[in-house]
């Protein structure tokens, strides 16, 4: 298969190009050559910015996933250039689409946040992160139809990736793990890696690409079983960033994307692999603000 990768060389598309160099498609990437420059010196890289997509008016591609889609304009851009020379646009999407936060069990065909009136097309706020994910997969829609695909994630786990860091890190030096949510919080994940794998499936519409819900307790006892005598958690951390009007976020329903053929490794094997990684000398990046 033909890959282009918009973004592709942090974070969740390093795991992306990896499992596809693995499956031996030929991959382009295409971003502003500006992080970890040098990663993937086999596969083409292709230098420009999102708000000028002009260097890829020429080529045509089976799939183009698109890591670093944030402002709409940006999207429309890539869309109109590669409406007819690509077979499947993948978009990476987010939970933050759904309107209704606190409903448990929803599926990926429940009301969406809306558009704010007047707001800017090329800004990227946090207040617009929701509602730019929303309008960046209606316009895919469409340009795209069934061609478009959507998968709507929340927390990433794994190497290279800022979710559940602080745990990692902790669990790898012997520290104490701290939690900013109580122990009774729903919590859904997703590993990068099985995450890249589903990206490269053939796949049509919206999907919720999350783990199964449990709560942190439940989580935070199968990251501590990996390290013998690993500490206690501290559950009085000095900021909760969960509130109880957001619990239906972490109770989707993720049955679309389990048969669209997502496989989920397990807590333990994420926190396993995780911790090897901080031990063998890397950081995790920060999250985003």
């Amino acid at each position: 298969m033909k890959l282009l990768v918009l973004g592709g060389t942090k974070n969740l598309g390093r795991h992306v190009v990896e499992a596809a160099l693995r499956a031996d498609h030929e991959v382009m990437l295409f971003n502003r050559g500006l992080t970890n420059r040098g990663l993937f010196p086999s596969v083409q890289h292709v230098i420009g910015d999102r708000a000028d997509p002009s260097a890829l008016s020429v080529g045509s591609w089976d799939r183009v996933i698109d890591m670093s889609g944030f402002l709409v304009r940006d999207v429309r851009l890539s869309a109109e250039l590669l409406r007819d020379r690509v077979g499947q646009y993948t978009f990476m999407s987010s939970i933050a689409v759904y309107a209704d936060r606190a409903t448990p069990g929803q599926d990926e065909f429940g009301p969406l946040v809306p558009w704010p009136v007047g707001a800017p097309d090329n800004e990227f706020t946090m207040d617009l992160y929701g509602p730019s994910k929303v309008h960046c997969e209606s316009l895919l829609a469409a340009t795209f139809g069934s061609r478009a695909a959507f998968v709507r994630s929340g927390f990433v786990v794994g190497p290279y990736n800022p979710d559940f860091g602080n745990w990692g890190t902790a669990l790898a030096h012997g520290t104490q793990m701290e939690c900013a949510a109580r122990p009774s919080q729903p919590v859904q994940y997703v590993d990068a890696r099985d995450l890249a794998e589903f990206l490269l499936r053939d796949l049509s519409g919206p999907y919720n690409v999350v783990g199964t819900s449990r709560t942190m307790a439940e989580v935070a006892a199968a990251w501590r079983s990996v390290v013998p005598g690993a500490l206690p958690v501290d559950w009085e951390p000095a900021v909760d960033r969960f509130h109880l009007e957001d619990d239906g976020l972490f109770r989707l329903d993720n049955g679309r994307a389990l048969e669209a053929g997502l496989q989920l490794r397990t807590d333990a094997e994420s926190a396993r692999d995780y911790v090897a990684w901080i031990r063998d000398g890397n950081l995790p990046p920060d999250p985003p603000h």
